[in-house]
């Protein structure tokens, strides 16, 4: 009976002894990740808007979208009515005869829509593809004046600076530094966007705004 009774008793201050390492596991609530049942909501730690300058404009990872609207931002910060002091317009900043090009006549009407605007985008974009095609399939996946050379990076540099401009920068190695009335580059074009997904974009060389 007593040995009985000392194997209990020792059975149970082993148990006790390990149950004491174990802390009570605490759901613990972050204010910078919220959650509701409709909807995820995340912040950074921080709470200043100005310690994240790069979010002014939504998280649209490596998609298209993301690539739209980051050339936006760049171009006009996404303001679709906004005409800069050389006479650029819209959301992505386009010249006159740049829309000429694409079938677009009206710049008052292009300023008033931005479906017009967005379509006018796409479509100098399948257009700067045609054009761009053998430098595309040439240079993707080359370095030159130290920038991965993605298709993104590209046709970013060529609604920057024009189809030539690429074309020069890309054959003299980035020694020609093709750059616009405002000092922006074509290097700089080519790694902030590089990387983006535009396989969508059909290449044509006869697109226009339908």
């Amino acid at each position: 009976m007593i040995k009985q009774w000392s194997f209990y008793s020792g059975l149970a201050l082993v148990i006790i002894y390990l149950s004491s390492g174990f802390k009570s596991f605490e759901l613990q609530n972050h204010d910078w990740f919220q959650s509701t049942n409709e909807e995820l909501a995340y912040q950074f730690p921080s709470k200043e808007q100005k310690d994240y300058a790069n979010l002014n404009i939504p998280f649209t990872g490596k998609f298209f979208i993301g690539f739209k609207e980051a050339v936006a931002f760049k171009e006009s910060q996404g303001e679709y009515h906004r005409i800069n002091q050389l006479g650029y317009m819209g959301k992505y900043q386009f010249g006159e005869e740049t829309l000429k090009t694409i079938g677009v006549h009206d710049t008052s009407a292009f300023l008033r829509s931005p479906k017009l605007q967005e379509k006018a985008f796409v479509a100098l974009l399948s257009k700067n593809k045609w054009e761009l095609r053998k430098e595309i399939e040439k240079f993707s996946g080359q370095v030159v004046a130290g920038i991965k050379v993605t298709e993104s990076g590209i046709l970013a540099a060529a609604h920057l600076g024009g189809v030539g401009s690429v074309k020069k920068f890309l054959y003299s190695n980035g020694s020609k530094k093709c750059k616009d009335e405002n000092g922006a580059s074509m290097k700089t074009y080519m790694r902030e966007f590089g990387g983006y997904e535009t396989a969508g974009i059909i290449a044509d060389s006869a697109a226009t705004v339908k």
